[in-house]
């Protein structure tokens, strides 16, 4: 549809801190925004409707349409409510980039929908890929979507490896900051307030957790096998505090490329946008003078059995990672709620891995009913 500042960009999750950054580069460089969706944060999205002047925003809870229309009464903007609305705004022909941010798996339907409307997708939500990744690049093969990452580690991923070819990746390196716990040995007593204070990024709560937990980390690793067509066993973790050089490839000959900059998450989402132009963003450079170290080591697998849980995962494929994400998202929520300790995130993920009845190349379907089976059995808990 053009060059990105003619191309009409829709935002799914525009009330997160991801669709909120989002606003802010299309603010920046001028891009049109078409549509802008949410959940229930109805003051928010009027807020953003008056500012950017979408032609279409959508709540997909359908009780939060009415204050909606009321706080946006004699705006000129199309309201639409529900996740079937999400799903027509995901694929609406006039749209050329669809922003994913939906938190969860509740963005799984409208994701695939504009891989199959061949849109450029600029996946920001990993959860879709972990739960349906063989699928949506299935899909994205048949139609010519572009799906470009979002996450800065994906995105640092796919910078750098433009202009080589897959036999000569020996293996991926995703870096992570180690989350407010890094050097923290005993977990047993982790508060709320405490899992919330993330060192380095500022993201949702659901997020920020899942870096607590090094859940993110490991829903990356699953992402990335299917970004990149690489088997996870050539995707390996490694912890970096200073979360400066965002991840790397290391190539067969030895020589390793990294991407660097500061955790800001802007400016892989310019990247998504503006591909494959480098254009000036908000976002400065780091200045290396004042860089104090840049350090690394291993992820600590005995305190954070998540990364282990999504080898397995991706290694057995089928239901597997969709299960784990299903558990871990209610378990995360459970825990946000104060009625599970810290430490029942991952025997919560375990026990529903421990559970799983799978199968081999799951559709759609399979893959929602065994989401919604686990959210239900564990619901019941």
């Amino acid at each position: 549809m053009g060059h990105w500042r003619e191309r009409p960009i829709t935002i799914l999750g525009s009330t997160g801190s991801i669709g909120v950054s989002t606003l802010q580069v299309a603010r920046h460089l001028g891009i049109p925004v078409h549509t802008i969706t949410g959940h229930s944060k109805v003051d928010e999205l009027a807020r953003q409707v008056v500012e950017f002047r979408p032609r279409k925003v959508v709540v997909s809870d359908p009780g939060a349409a009415p204050q909606l229309r009321h706080l946006l009464k004699g705006v000129a903007v199309v309201i639409e409510a529900g996740p079937e609305a999400l799903v027509h705004a995901a694929s609406h022909p006039e749209v050329g980039a669809v922003v994913t941010a939906i938190v969860g798996g509740a963005g799984l339907p409208a994701t695939l929908a504009a891989v199959r409307a061949g849109k450029r997708v600029c996946i920001a939500n990993k959860e879709p890929l972990v739960m349906a990744g063989g699928l949506i690049m299935a899909e994205a093969a048949r139609s010519g979507a572009a799906i470009l990452p979002v996450d800065s580690e994906h995105s640092a991923i796919f910078q750098c490896l433009e202009g080589h070819r897959g036999h000569e990746v020996a293996e991926l390196l995703l870096t992570g900051s180690g989350g407010p716990f890094r050097t923290v040995q005993d977990l047993s007593q982790v508060t709320r307030e405490q899992a919330l204070k993330h060192p380095t990024w500022s993201m949702g709560p659901k997020i920020t957790v899942d870096s607590a937990t090094l859940m993110n980390k490991s829903l990356e690793v699953i992402e990335a096998r299917w970004l990149f067509g690489i088997e996870p066993g050539r995707i390996r973790v490694v912890i970096h505090p200073q979360s400066v050089v965002h991840s790397m490839v290391a190539y067969r000959d030895g020589s390793v490329l990294a991407q660097l900059g500061l955790p800001d998450m802007r400016t892989p989402i310019q990247y998504a946008l503006t591909f494959p132009e480098h254009t000036a963003g908000e976002v400065a450079a780091p200045d290396f003078a004042r860089l104090s170290s840049l350090t690394f080591e291993e992820p600590d697998r005995r305190r954070f059995p998540s990364l282990d849980m999504a080898y397995a995962a991706a290694r057995d494929g089928g239901l597997a990672p969709a299960v784990m994400n299903a558990a871990n998202e209610m378990a995360v929520a459970a825990f946000l709620n104060g009625r599970i300790a810290f430490l029942d995130i991952f025997r919560t993920v375990e026990r529903a891995l421990g559970q799983l009845a799978n199968r081999a190349d799951p559709g759609l379907d399979d893959i929602l009913a065994a989401d919604a089976e686990v959210r239900a059995r564990l619901a019941r808990i």
